[in-house]
C-alpha cells in the first residue's frame, strides 16, 4: 500500500483564507468531475501559482488545491450535445487546464460570461512562477545596462571636472603672464619717452650705428653663404640633387617607351589575333610580349611616386619608394629569362607575310619613332642594371651619417643579388635552348643533349676540333663537331 504524500496543511490553510480574501482571481466556476462527468458550481480563488476551490464563499476550509506550475490554461469550444440541451450549452463558456504530465486529466471548468471566462485565462497563464524568473532576469539586465551608463557618466564627470581644474590652472598662469608683460611694458614705456626727447644728433648716430650692425649682418650671413657654397658638401648635394632628377628622367623615358610598346603593340596584336583569320595567335602573343604589361602598371605607380618626391624639394627621400619596389622587381626575371625565346617566336612570326606586314605597319607609327618592336621588347633587359648604376652613384654623394644611406645600401645589394640570379638564369635557359635545338637536328637524337648537367662550349668544323679530356663529349652532325663539357 503507497502512503500518502505529506505536505504542510496548516500553511495551505494560510493560503486559502489570503486567496479567498486577496486572490488575483475569485469567483464561482463550474467544474467537471471525473467520475460522473457532472459539473457542480464551486467557489474559486487564485493566489500567486496555487488554484483553490471552495464549497461556497463562506467556506473555511478548502475543499480542494491545485499546483498550476507548468500547467498551460486556454478557451475550449462548446461541447457537441443533443439537441435538447443544446440551448443550455450555448450559453456557457468552457476553459481547461492542461497539466505538464502523462497521468493527470486535465481541469475542465466553465462560466456564464465570455469576458470572465478570458479573465480566468489570462490570469492563469499569468500565475507561472517561471515566467516571473524570467521577468526578474529581463529587468536585472536592464537594471544592470543603467548601472553601466552611471558608471560611465561618472567617469566622464570625473575626466570634464579634470579638465576643467586643468583649464583654471592654465588661465590663472597666462594671467600671470600678462601680469609681467604689463609690468615690463610699464618699465619701458619711461624710455620710449626718452627716446622722443633725445638730440638729434643723438638720433643720427644712432641710426647710423643701426645701420653699420645689420650691414655687417648681412655680410657675415653672405660670407657663411658662399662658404657652404663653394664647400665639398654642397657640391655632393647638387651632384645628389643632380642625380635624382636624372633618374626621373630616365623613369619617364623608360614609362613612354613601355606604354608604346603595350599600346602600339602588344594590344593591337592581341586584338588582331581574335580576328577571323589571325596573322598570329594568341600563345605567340603571350610568348613575345609576357607580362610586358604588368612592368608597365608597376613602372607607372613608382613614377607616379617619383614624381610626387620632386614637388617636396629640396626634401628627397627615396628609399621608402624603393623598399615598395623591390619585391615586385621578381617579374623581371620571367621577362629576362624568356626574352631570348620571345625574339625567336618573333622571328618565326615574322615568315608570314600577313604578320610581317601587319608589324611594318605598326612600326611606322610615329610614336615608335622609326625603331622595331625588338628594339622596345629590349629596354627591360636594362632597367636592373641602370637601377644598380644610379643607386652607386647616388650613395657615392650621400654622407654616412644620411637618415636615407642605409636604406639605399639594402636596395643597391637586392637589385644586384636579383641581376646575378638573373644573369644565371638567362645563361642556363640559353644552354639547355642552344642543346635541344643541336638534338633536334641529329636525325637518331643524341641522350648526352638532353642532359642539363652539359655546358655548350663552342661549335666548329671537324678539322679543329680535338685534343680532347675525358670529361669532354664531341657530337659530330653534318659536318659540325658540338664540344660539350660536363661539370
Amino acid at each position: 500500500m503507497q502512503k500518502s504524500v505529506r505536505y504542510n496543511e496548516g500553511h495551505a490553510l494560510f493560503l486559502s483564507v489570503v486567496a479567498r480574501k486577496e486572490g488575483t482571481k475569485r469567483g464561482y466556476l463550474s467544474k467537471k468531475t471525473t467520475e460522473n462527468s457532472r459539473w457542480h458550481e464551486k467557489f474559486f480563488a487564485l493566489y500567486q501559482n496555487v488554484f483553490f476551490y471552495f464549497e461556497n464563499e463562506q467556506s473555511v476550509r478548502p475543499a480542494g488545491i491545485y499546483l498550476l506550475e507548468g500547467c498551460t490554461c486556454e478557451s475550449m469550444p462548446v461541447p457537441k450535445v443533443s439537441t435538447a440541451g443544446k440551448e443550455t450549452f450555448d450559453k456557457q463558456h468552457y476553459f481547461l487546464i492542461v497539466f505538464g504530465h502523462d497521468g493527470q486529466k486535465p481541469l475542465e471548468l466553465r462560466t456564464e460570461e465570455e469576458n470572465e471566462c478570458d479573465e480566468w485565462v489570462e490570469a492563469i497563464q499569468q500565475a507561472s512562477y517561471s515566467d516571473i524568473i524570467i521577468e526578474r532576469e529581463v529587468l536585472m539586465q536592464k537594471y544592470i545596462h543603467l548601472v553601466q551608463i552611471v558608471e560611465t557618466e561618472k567617469v566622464a564627470a570625473n575626466q570634464l571636472r579634470t579638465q576643467l581644474e586643468d583649464q583654471d590652472t592654465e588661465i590663472e598662469r597666462l594671467k600671470g603672464e600678462i601680469i609681467a608683460l604689463n609690468k615690463t611694458n610699464d618699465r619701458m614705456w619711461p624710455y620710449h619717452v626718452n627716446q622722443e626727447d633725445e638730440d638729434p644728433d643723438i638720433k643720427k648716430i644712432k641710426k647710423v650705428q643701426s645701420f653699420m650692425r645689420g650691414w655687417l649682418c648681412r655680410r657675415k650671413w653672405k660670407l657663411i653663404v658662399q662658404d657652404y657654397i663653394c664647400s665639398p658638401h654642397a657640391e655632393s648635394m647638387r651632384k645628389r640633387n643632380q642625380i635624382v632628377f636624372n633618374m626621373v628622367e630616365a623613369e619617364t623615358e623608360y614609362v613612354h617607351q613601355l606604354s608604346i610598346l603595350v599600346n602600339c603593340f602588344l594590344r593591337p596584336l592581341r586584338m588582331a589575333a581574335s580576328s577571323k583569320k589571325p596573322p598570329i595567335s594568341h600563345d605567340d602573343v603571350s610568348s613575345v610580349f609576357l607580362n610586358s604589361e604588368t612592368i608597365m602598371f608597376l613602372h607607372e605607380i613608382f613614377h607616379q611616386g617619383l614624381k610626387a618626391r620632386i614637388a617636396n624639394w629640396p626634401t628627397l627621400i627615396l628609399a621608402d619608394l624603393f623598399d615598395i619596389l623591390l619585391p615586385m622587381l621578381n617579374i623581371y626575371q620571367e621577362f629576362v629569362r624568356n626574352h631570348q625565346y620571345s625574339l625567336q617566336v618573333l622571328a618565326n612570326c615574322k615568315q608570314n607575310r600577313d604578320f610581317d606586314k601587319l608589324l611594318k605597319q605598326y612600326e611606322a607609327n610615329a610614336a615608335c619613332e622609326g625603331r622595331m618592336l625588338e628594339t622596345f621588347l629590349t629596354y627591360p633587359m636594362f632597367q636592373i642594371p641602370r637601377y644598380i648604376i644610379t643607386l652607386h652613384e647616388l650613395l657615392a654623394h650621400t654622407p654616412h651619417e644620411h637618415v636615407e644611406r642605409k636604406s639605399l645600401e639594402f636596395a643597391k645589394s637586392k637589385l644586384e643579388e636579383l641581376s646575378r640570379v638573373m644573369h644565371d638564369e638567362v645563361s642556363d635557359t640559353e644552354n639547355i635552348r642552344k642543346n635541344l635545338a643541336i638534338e633536334r637536328m641529329i636525325v637518331e637524337g643524341c641522350d648526352i643533349l638532353l642532359d642539363t648537367s652539359q655546358t655548350f662550349v663552342r661549335q666548329g668544323d671537324h678539322d679543329t676540333s680535338h685534343c680532347l679530356c675525358n670529361s669532354i663529349s664531341h657530337v659530330q652532325l653534318s659536318g659540325l663537331v658540338v664540344r660539350l663539357s660536363s661539370p
